[in-house]
Parts: structure tokens; C-alpha cells; sequence
């Protein structure tokens, strides 16, 4: 089960022949956790925090709708409310939502003012012709008018139109200027609220356009997916041009400022001499810097020209497994489901926990706040951590799919034999096999990401506060746990395409992909820089392609002159779609470069040692032959054939 395992020193590699359940240890600890995390929503409901959640309870400790129990030292509490169903804070607009505390007094009531009541003669008069005291337990409506405290236990008048909410019973205010200061923490930046209300006019009028520009990202993505095999060898050369013209410029620049300011400096004389002599150092060393920095970026563009062709070749591949697998175009709307469905729940049993425990009476009120008692409150950091860990296993769940389905495809050798659906036939492979091993992947993340939140967390509270040193130690260790994170995320995605290869458990796999990405380490640096140069150029093409449209669709919009805010929706948007779309197209390149690595390492084209490659990566290896880049580590280095289907799909 550990990394540190004794395990053969050569993997034996027989892609697709044998299927056995990987990491079931780990199956079971994550079973378990996923337990604990029921248990914990559970242990909410069973304390009531559900009830309160749901029907609202008064400032007194009293459940909206049910029959209360007294609680000591208050003496408002205990009642009975079950003709009181909605909950009507005395000031509506004064709520800490941040805090999850009522500044505002809350009370039980039968209903909710339906018009504004302006004094206390038009509080009397609701009580008595609906029967809903709108003041305190303790002041009957024909005190209203003359009770001492009136100020303070009846309404802020004048009271607002409300209305209550469907499932929540809280009377909220009809009139949006209620909310007012709650969205002044958001827009201190405007300085005129005529334009922010001009900016949310022009929102609510082109919601249509929103939403017809939305939905032309989306099929943009779907296209560029197929199309940008054909264009990533002109994109190559975009990049290589702007690379070598942009570096050579930037320290041509650099040279020219220096030998400006040197001859400058030889005709200065008097104060400004010594600030003119730090600047020609200055420029001296950054010239230097960045004509090593040139020349080791050009030595490495050199080396590493012949493999673009691979990256090239891996582009085409991919674009014919999404037309031969069109499910995998939906992998992240499903993703996306399962994790927003989550993440409801996760928010939904975290406002359980917030009122949920016992009640605790302030010490200067009479008014009741429900707490967590000390030994339990590790339940919202178990909690915590699950939202970590889960939602990492389902992001992992989709990268073992895309694998499994990937694989099912690079490794058939007959096209044809094709399950109906590879991709739903990897998503039942991944949770019949491999879920333990996607429950490990995901743990190793969580535990690298918990402690940089935390760090990110405790900067953010001590800003302007601890010193520099302290400061910078801070973000070195986040910007390290970062880049952890990250090496990581890409270790485990070949681990899991290799566990989809041959079914071994987290650790060997991790092993056996690593040995392999060292072993490739120029061909993976080119897959990875010029690979994400051009799915950057997609996301951007999307982009501007969408922008374009908005731009020309919303000018001729007469409805309002401000629509910079819904172009920045629609522009917002149209990068996330093609981020979550190419982010899949990316991985199946990765995958795909995997299956092509140990493919030529234990194949050489010989009888017996077929290839299972694409036509496209035949010619690649073809070539590389030729040109002597490519030597076979078995066989006798006979003619390279594919087997079956393998090169014959168009």
C-alpha cells in the first residue's frame, strides 16, 4: 500500500488485459469519512439546527411554528408558536449576514405586514384586524401607542412592505432600498449612483443578449475542439516567432537604453551623477540577465524544435478521439453538476452547524444565540476539510474517466471493437476498480492544499500588521505549496491514465508515470509549453470572437448607454466555457502522450511488438527514424507497423 513499497523494479506494462481493484484500504477510509460527514449532518437536524434553519427562530430561543421549551434565565422563551409561522425582524436592514448574527430583533409572528405601516396607531391596528403583534412578547397592542420602551421592542418605523420567503418563513422587506447599505460595501467605488443604476439597467435589459452570447461560447469551444489540430502547427509558428522576436527585442532594447544612458552619463557632472551611474549599473545588469536569459531560451526552442512535431502529432490524435468519443465534450457540464450539488449541500449543512448546539444568553441582553459546545466545534473543521477532499475526488473522478476512455481508445487495436459508449464503459470501470485509488490522488492534494489555505488565510488577517520578514516568509511558503500543489496535480493525473493502463495501485503508478515523464523530460517540456500556448491562443480566440459579437450586438441595444458591465459578463463567461472544454482537450493530450511513451518503450513495430498508434504518430515516429532522433528499445528495429484499425481512422 506505501510509495515505499517493495515492488518489481520494472513494471510489467499489459495495457487493458487484466482488471483488479486498486487501493481498497484507502476505498475504505474514504468511505468512512464520507460516513462522518453524513453523521455530521445528522448530529445538525437531531439538534434542531435543521428546524431553526428552516422555520426561523425569534431572538428568544422559540422555533417559528412549533411548541417551545423554556430556557433558563429568559423569560421570553418557552413559547408556544405554532400559529406563528414567520419570522419579522424588528429592523430588517440591520443584519450581520458575515457573522450569521441578528443585530436586528427577531419575533414570531402570524403574518407578515403586506403595506407599509408608518406609526405605531397603524401597528395597533395590524395586530388587532390580523392578530400579529409586530412588537414584543411582552407589550399588547394596546400598549403600542404609550409603552415607555416602544423605541426598542417595536418596529423602526416606518415599517416596510414585506413579504415571506417560500420554504424560509422570514418576512423580507418588498422595497429594494432596503438593502441599500448592504450593497454599499460593494459599490464605494461609484461615485454616482445614477450610473451603477444605469450599469444594472443595462444587465436586466440584455439579459437576452447575455444569454444568446453565452451560448455562442459554447459552441465556439465545441468547435475549436475540433478545429484547432488543423490550425496548432501554424499557432507553433506564431509562437516561435513571437518568442525569438520578442526576447531578441526586449535585449536589444535593454543593450540600446544601456549604451544611451552610458554615453549620457560620460557629459554628466555635479548631484545627478550618482543617481545617473546607479541607473547605468542597473541597466548593465538587467542587459546581462536577460542576454543569458535569451540565449538559454533559444539554445532550448533549438533542442527542442524536432519535438514540437510530437506535440503537433498528439493535437491531431486528440482532435479524432473527441469526434470517436463525443461524451467526453460533456464531462465538465457533469462535473460541474456534481460539485455544485455538493457544494449546496456542503452550504446547507454548514447553516445546520451555525444554528445548531445549545442556547446561550448574551450577557447583556436577554437575547438568545444558539453555540456549538467547545468539544464539538472540530465538526466545521472536519467539515472543511471535507469540502477539500470531496470536491478534489470528484474533480479526480472526471480525470480518471477521461483516462479510462482515452486509454480504452489509444489501446484497441481494431477501431471497430470499440465499446458503445468508452466513456460511460471507463466512468462503471473507474467505480468498480478505482475509486480507492482516486480517494488517495485526492487525499495527497488535500493535505498540500489545507495547510497553503490556512497560510493564505492567517497573511490575509495579519496584512499591515507583522513585519517584512515575516511577510515574505509567509508568501514564499504559500507561492512553494503552490507550485507543490500543481507538480502534484499533474503527477497524479499520470498516475491515474497509468492506473487506467494497467491497473496498479496509486503508488505504483505514480512511480511507473514518473519514471516515464523523466525519461520523455524534453518531450513533456514541449507538450507542456507549446501544448498550452495553444490552448491559451483557443481560449483567447473564444474570447475575442465572443467579445466581437457582444460588442456589435449590445451597440446597437438603445435601451441604455452603459454596457460595459454585461460585455464583462459575457467576456467572464466565454473564458470559463473554453477553459473548462480545452482544460479537458489539454488532458487528453496528456493522456495520450503517456500511452504514446509506453507504447515506443515496449513496442517497436516488430511482429509481436505491433504499435497501437494513430497513422499520425506513426509518421512522427517514421520520421524520427529517418532522421536518426529515434532508436527502439526492443525488437531488431524492423519496419514499424500498426496493428488493426490503428492508423486507418481519418
Amino acid at each position: 500500500m506505501g510509495c515505499c513499497s517493495s515492488a518489481e523494479s520494472k513494471q510489467e506494462w499489459k495495457p487493458l488485459e487484466d482488471r483488479s481493484c486498486t487501493d481498497i484500504p484507502w476505498l475504505i477510509i474514504f468511505t468512512l469519512f464520507c460516513i462522518g460527514m453524513a453523521c455530521i449532518c445528522g448530529f445538525a437536524i437531531a439538534t434542531g439546527g435543521f428546524s431553526r434553519f428552516v422555520s426561523g427562530y425569534d431572538s428568544y430561543g422559540n422555533t417559528c411554528g412549533e411548541e417551545n421549551v423554556g430556557i433558563e434565565g429568559v423569560p421570553l422563551s418557552g413559547k408556544n408558536m405554532t400559529g406563528n409561522k414567520y419570522v419579522f425582524f424588528l429592523d430588517p436592514c440591520n443584519i450581520d449576514f458575515i457573522h450569521r448574527k441578528l443585530k436586528s430583533v427577531a419575533l414570531c409572528v402570524s403574518k407578515c405586514p403586506a403595506t407599509q405601516l408608518n406609526d405605531y396607531q397603524d401597528l395597533t391596528e395590524f395586530a388587532e384586524k390580523n392578530g400579529s403583534r409586530l412588537c414584543s412578547y411582552d407589550i399588547s397592542p394596546s400598549e403600542y401607542t404609550r409603552h415607555p420602551d416602544k423605541n426598542r421592542k417595536c418596529p423602526k418605523l416606518p415599517t416596510p412592505r414585506s413579504k415571506p420567503v417560500p420554504l424560509f418563513n422570514r418576512c423580507v422587506p418588498v422595497d429594494i432600498g432596503c438593502y441599500a447599505q448592504f450593497a454599499e460595501a460593494f459599490v464605494t467605488f461609484v461615485s454616482d449612483n445614477a450610473v451603477l443604476r444605469r450599469v444594472i439597467s443595462g444587465v436586466m435589459t440584455s439579459k437576452e443578449i447575455i444569454m444568446g452570447l453565452c451560448l455562442l461560447a459554447l459552441v465556439l469551444s465545441l468547435i475549436m475542439m475540433v478545429i484547432i489540430r488543423y490550425i496548432s502547427k501554424v499557432l507553433v509558428w506564431i509562437l516561435t516567432v513571437l518568442v525569438v522576436v520578442g526576447s531578441l527585442a526586449a535585449t536589444g532594447v535593454l543593450w540600446w537604453q544601456y549604451a544611451v544612458h552610458r554615453k549620457a552619463l560620460s557629459s554628466t557632472s555635479g548631484s545627478g551623477e550618482d543617481l545617473a551611474s546607479d541607473n547605468v549599473k542597473a541597466l548593465l545588469v538587467y542587459s546581462i540577465g536577460a542576454t543569458v536569459f535569451t540565449v538559454i531560451l533559444l539554445l532550448l526552442m533549438f533542442f527542442m524544435r524536432k519535438r514540437v512535431a510530437l506535440t503537433i502529432s498528439l493535437f491531431h490524435v486528440a482532435g479524432k478521439v473527441f469526434i470517436h468519443l463525443p461524451l467526453l465534450v460533456l464531462q465538465p457540464l457533469g462535473t460541474f453538476i456534481c460539485l455544485m450539488l455538493f457544494w449546496v449541500y456542503w452550504i446547507a449543512v454548514l447553516l445546520f452547524l451555525g444554528t445548531a448546539g445549545r442556547a446561550v444568553k448574551s450577557n447583556s441582553t436577554e437575547l438568545v444565540e444558539y453555540q456549538i459546545q467547545e468539544p464539538l466545534q472540530f465538526l466545521v473543521w472536519y467539515h472543511a476539510v471535507g469540502l477539500i477532499w470531496i470536491s478534489e475526488f470528484i474533480l479526480a473522478f472526471q480525470q480518471m474517466t477521461i483516462a479510462g476512455a482515452v486509454v480504452t481508445y489509444y489501446f484497441t487495436r481494431n477501431k471497430s471493437q470499440l465499446p458503445a459508449t468508452p466513456v460511460i464503459s471507463a466512468m462503471i470501470r473507474t467505480v468498480r476498480y478505482h475509486l480507492g485509488t482516486i480517494a488517495k490522488g485526492s487525499f495527497i492534494i488535500t493535505l498540500v492544499k489545507i495547510p497553503r489555505l490556512i497560510l493564505t488565510y492567517i497573511h490575509s488577517k495579519l496584512k499591515g500588521k507583522e513585519n517584512a520578514c515575516a511577510r515574505c516568509m509567509l508568501k514564499a511558503c504559500v507561492c512553494c505549496l503552490w507550485c507543490l500543489e500543481k507538480c502534484l496535480a499533474y503527477l497524479n493525473q499520470n498516475a491515474y491514465a497509468a492506473t487506467a493502463i494497467n491497473s496498479t495501485s496509486f503508488c505504483t503508478s505514480a512511480r511507473d508515470a514518473f519514471v516515464i515523464l523523466v525519461e520523455n523530460a524534453l518531450r513533456v517540456a514541449a507538450i507542456n509549453t507549446v501544448g498550452d500556448f495553444v490552448l491559451f491562443l483557443g481560449k483567447v480566440i473564444i474570447v475575442s470572437v465572443t467579445a466581437f459579437a457582444g460588442v456589435l450586438a449590445l451597440n446597437y441595444q438603445q435601451d441604455y448607454t452603459v454596457w460595459v458591465l454585461p460585455l464583462f459578463i459575457v467576456c467572464l463567461f466565454a473564458f470559463l466555457v473554453a477553459h473548462c472544454f480545452l482544460s479537458v482537450f489539454e488532458n487528453v493530450v496528456d493522456v495520450l502522450f503517456l500511452c504514446f511513451a509506453v507504447d515506443t518503450k515496449y513496442n517497436d513495430g516488430s511482429p509481436g511488438h505491433e504499435y497501437y498508434m494513430d497513422k499520425a504518430l506513426m509518421e512522427f515516429v517514421e520520421n524520427s527514424k529517418k532522421a536518426g532522433r529515434y532508436k527502439p528499445q526492443g525488437g531488431d528495429g524492423k519496419e514499424m507497423t500498426p496493428m488493426g484499425g490503428g492508423g486507418t481512422l481519418a
